[in-house]
């Protein structure tokens, strides 16, 4: 049995904050040394992978992955030649193929600049196998003081189903969505990227129905008219490849070991980074009886809602499930080598029947047979803390390093500058005007004379009773006299409270105003293009 000794320490990652502002660990001088530390672990990579070194599937899976990823890049976009040798270092990234935000864009372009550096293939893997979440953007308008956002559609809602199944089914409102977000944005942002960027996704139309591949592929030529030199690939296209299907005979092969030491590691991830929910960072696998989940999806094309992949040992055999209406047989033995279950599972692929890895298992392959240094963003860091475990505990390897890069890019729209501090600190005024009010009060003495000695009555008798002390007979009525007094000299303070709580009102409507405009979450589409370049190249590696 394969053990590790790898001990997960707490790592808190979070994103960027500030405008124009980037996470980068490790620095970009540090790559070249990480690269090389991680090139050499692949190459002494001799864990046995039923039957075949993990070093030799390995090769395999590299030589598929640039073949296939070039060939695909290569039918839409212009892209430099393949690689010469195919042993040279491979760089990867991957996030699903959406209408992502600014900061993950950037990993695209840092990805590019750092294979360029390196003298590496830069390869970026759409996550094709996630379901749509939704088919509408959102996009802000209105004015700068009254900014407001609201979902914009590209495509009908349809029950969630992987990107590599969803069509576009309302060709209409696919077709429309490109003037519809330049008009609504234009108030604040006059040449937003959607101009430029949406008639090439309508050119991939003409090539192909799939939401997903539309929107990566009209993405990567806008990428590659701006000179980053990469190429993509779908995840699925990764999962139907031979080397793939070996590697999951062998996970399922070892089914039992894999689920003790994944829900362990999910275990220890969470009590070390104190979480609570059983969601995150993925939920633990479940056991039915005899059955297994094992860390992968299952669909068919003719069923393609994504089910989680249950399996069992039977004599020489092990059967898979979604535990509905799909039951497959391997012909599979834990101890055996695996090439009648590869034959199975390409034949099954061929026939509609998808298996797909999850989140886990999609890097972890990715890091260790695919690339040589995977770039994440700050949800894939977080949740590759695991991965390590898996990697070190359940295949007793040292973990390759990976990297982190994220960035934050605020819509470049001229804004009053306002802080929470200041409101608070018109709150905390205001409170004070409320409880001390005789602290505010400029000049009792220009009061007429019957309000002057009136005012001069209550604050000597808000000062004696202030100077009382508070004892269990006197609390109450002294509490509530102190209130009346308080109460009383209200009128004396009013100009002060109308002043300020104008200000409150202008600050707090800033303030909103402020929440729409600099959320990070925007997507790329709708900032404009010389922004983005500046920012993205101020801080991308130099060759």
């Amino acid at each position: 049995m394969t053990t590790g000794t790898k001990q997960l320490e707490r790592r808190r990652l979070r994103a960027p904050q500030a405008d124009r502002s980037a996470l980068i660990d490790p620095p970009f001088d540090a790559v070249g040394e990480l690269l090389e530390e991680n090139v050499r672990l692949r190459r002494q990579r001799n864990y046995d992978v039923q039957g075949r070194s993990l070093a030799e599937l390995s090769r395999q899976a590299r030589n598929h992955l640039i073949d296939q990823a070039h060939r695909l890049s290569a039918s839409y976009r212009d892209v430099d030649p393949p690689p010469g040798d195919p042993d040279g270092p491979i760089l990867l990234a991957g996030h699903q193929p959406q209408l992502f935000h600014s900061g993950v864009w950037w990993k695209n372009f840092v990805l590019g600049a750092l294979a360029r550096r390196h003298r590496a293939a830069a390869i970026n893997l759409l996550i094709d196998s996630d379901t749509v979440k939704s088919t509408a953007l959102r996009v802000p308008g209105g004015s700068v003081a009254e900014p407001r956002a609201e979902q914009i559609p590209f495509d009908r809602p349809e029950p969630a189903i992987p990107y590599e199944q969803r069509r576009i089914v309302d060709g209409d409102l696919f077709t429309d969505f490109g003037p519809r977000t330049a008009r609504r944005i234009a108030p604040l942002v006059p040449d937003p990227i959607v101009k430029r960027f949406w008639p090439l996704a309508l050119e991939r139309v003409q090539e192909t129905d799939n939401l997903g591949a539309c929107l990566a592929q009209a993405r990567h030529r806008l990428e590659g008219a701006w000179g980053v030199q990469t190429l993509e690939i779908p995840q699925s296209t990764v999962c139907n490849s031979s080397p793939f299907c070996w590697f999951v005979s062998h996970l399922l092969a070892q089914l039992p070991r894999l689920w003790k030491v994944y829900n362990q590691a999910l275990s220890e991830h969470r009590r070390i980074h104190r979480i609570r929910s059983a969601a995150h960072p993925v939920p633990e696998l479940a056991a039915d009886g005899q059955w297994l989940e094992a860390p992968l999806w299952i669909w068919t094309n003719e069923d393609p809602r994504q089910r989680r992949l249950f399996a069992r040992e039977d004599g020489g055999r092990i059967v898979l499930s979604d535990r509905e209406a799909i039951e497959i047989i391997l012909p599979l033995h834990r101890h055996g080598e695996a090439s009648a279950a590869v034959e199975r599972l390409t034949a099954l692929g061929r026939r509609g029947v998808k298996i797909r890895s999850r989140a886990l298992i999609t890097t972890l392959w990715a890091r260790l047979a695919l690339g040589d240094l995977f770039l994440h963003g700050i949800g894939g860091a977080k949740y590759d803390q695991v991965t390590d475990l898996l990697i070190d505990r359940f295949f007793g390897l040292p973990a390759p390093h990976y990297m982190i890069v994220s960035a934050t890019l605020h819509l470049p729209v001229r804004r009053r500058p306002v802080s929470v501090g200041q409101f608070r600190q018109i709150q905390h005024h205001l409170r004070r005007l409320k409880y001390h009010p005789e602290r505010f009060i400029d000049s009792p003495d220009a009061e007429p004379a019957g309000r002057c000695d009136y005012l001069a009555e209550l604050l000597a008798s808000k000062t004696r009773w202030i100077r009382t002390a508070q004892t269990p007979r006197n609390a109450r009525i002294r509490c509530r006299t102190i209130r009346r007094i308080n109460e009383a000299l209200q009128p004396w303070v009013a100009a002060q409270r109308r002043r300020l709580e104008e200000s409150r009102t202008r600050i707090a409507r800033t303030l909103r105003a402020e929440e729409v405009l600099t959320w990070r979450e925007f997507a790329f589409c709708l900032y404009p293009e010389k922004t983005f370049l500046e920012f993205f190249h101020r801080l991308l590696p130099k060759d």
